[in-house]
């Protein structure tokens, strides 16, 4: 049994049509239940639609309650709903923090929160969650987003030293530029994109494995894993040449 959220489109719904061709079980959730009813109509017996806000307290309070009633047992849950907002000047607009940090990070917890009761019944229980290879080194005008991410890879690092003497599985996916909504918007070219549907491939690859981290595409996240080391080459030759501040905002 899976649970997907963010499965109304990109990854989260890629990875939902590989697991139902495959046979699995698979409830999937998200904000939009129109078209999370598109994404289960080819394998309606597959397919259970649990409508749900990961972001809000109450509603996935529900949604947990709903889990209970379908399943007594998750052996996979993959938290993929994520947004993003990008920095202009530096705004430091903290009503926009806290919408970004709700979705990529206190939407994990909420949804490893409810769960947890229902993977501890499995004999191989996994949770995976959606990070991003951006949380790596520090770029320009993703203050907001890098940093959800950056805490969410804190978040699973810690709940796998948590769990290390029991059976839980955490393995935290650092996916680069991918083709999907979230990513339509940019401005910015968007180097070795890759289709949600290689995103799927290259996790599904991964879960099948025994890490605990899955980055792709290689050829991206070895040289930021690189110049995550050597932080004064990336803020002295990279940075400058993607920033788009030039001076401070003045009162």
């Amino acid at each position: 049994m899976v649970w997907i959220t963010g499965a109304s489109s990109g990854i989260g719904a890629a990875l939902v049509r590989r697991l139902a061709a495959d046979g699995h079980f698979v409830i999937i959730s998200g904000r939009n239940r129109d078209a999370l009813l598109k994404i289960q109509q080819p394998s309606p017996k597959l397919v259970k639609v649990l409508t749900c806000d990961v972001g809000d307290d109450i509603s996935m309070a529900q949604a947990g309650r709903e889990l209970a009633e379908i399943t007594d047992q998750l052996d996979l849950v993959i938290a993929c709903a994520g947004i993003c907002e990008y920095e202009d000047n530096l705004e430091l607009d903290v009503h926009m923090y806290r919408r970004v940090f709700d979705v990529n990070f206190f939407g994990v917890v909420n949804t490893l929160h409810q769960s947890l009761p229902l993977l501890a019944n499995s004999r191989v229980p996994v949770f995976a969650a959606v990070g991003s290879l951006s949380s790596v080194v520090g770029f320009p005008r993703a203050e907001a987003y890098g940093a959800s991410k950056a805490a969410l890879s804190y978040f699973m690092e810690s709940v796998r030293a948590d769990t290390c003497r029991v059976r839980l599985r955490t393995v935290l996916v650092r996916p680069g530029f991918i083709d999907t909504p979230l990513t339509k918007s940019n401005d910015f070219a968007m180097p070795l994109l890759m289709s949600p549907e290689q995103a799927a491939d290259r996790i599904l690859r991964g879960l099948s494995g025994s890490g605990s981290t899955i980055d792709f595409p290689r050829r991206l996240s070895w040289p930021l894993r690189i110049l995550g080391v050597l932080k004064p080459v990336w803020h002295r030759l990279c940075a400058p040449r993607i920033t788009r501040i030039r001076k401070l905002r003045s009162a």
